[in-house]
């Protein structure tokens, strides 16, 4: 029982944990404003690669987070704190616009009218190939039969054909804003 206790429960001392908090956090930060930093077309188009870069992520930023503190609770510390933070920027990103534009973005128009935004595509990273690749799944060939073309906060593209029939609406008030 001495053994299970002592190499199954063992623990980092309380320092340890807060400085595994403090690093973990630290971490989190950081991957969160790297992955901001990419732009939503990397996030939204996975490939093999990207998997690969998030295994091989995941893995390197566990030594800088825990140290050679392979004890249990270290580990448990560590999961609390990110599961925390996730928690945290997702009740922000729920309360408040501001920090919604900062995390998430905005849907950024790539074709109005059928004529390419070309300072839009350059800045957020999209491709011609990509933005016809996107056209192909809505059944177009030209970029002349799209009304518009929006890379969405999630890194995909909607497409509206130029034969769609636009419906105008009025703009809803914020404080009336429905899920």
């Amino acid at each position: 029982m001495s053994w299970f206790i002592h190499h199954v429960l063992d623990h980092p001392s309380a320092s340890g944990a807060g400085e595994i908090a403090l690093k973990t956090a630290i971490v989190y930060l950081f991957l969160i404003v790297g992955l901001r930093v990419l732009g939503k077309r990397e996030l939204g188009q996975m490939s093999v690669y990207d998997l690969v870069m998030i295994i091989v992520l995941g893995n390197a930023v566990q030594n800088a987070m825990i140290n050679a503190d392979n004890t249990l609770v270290g580990g448990f510390v560590s999961a609390g704190v990110l599961l925390g933070l996730n928690r945290i920027f997702n009740v922000l990103i729920e309360r408040s616009k501001r920090m919604e534009h900062f995390m998430v973005g905005e849907p950024v128009l790539l074709v109005n009218n059928g004529a390419v935004v070309r300072g839009n595509m350059r800045r957020e990273g999209v491709t011609m190939e990509q933005l016809h690749a996107a056209l192909r799944e809505h059944g177009m060939t030209e970029v002349s039969e799209a009304r518009m073309c929006v890379l969405e906060v999630d890194g995909t593209i909607s497409v509206v054909s130029a034969s769609t029939q636009v419906l105008k609406t009025r703009r809803h008030y914020r404080g009336l804003r429905l899920p």
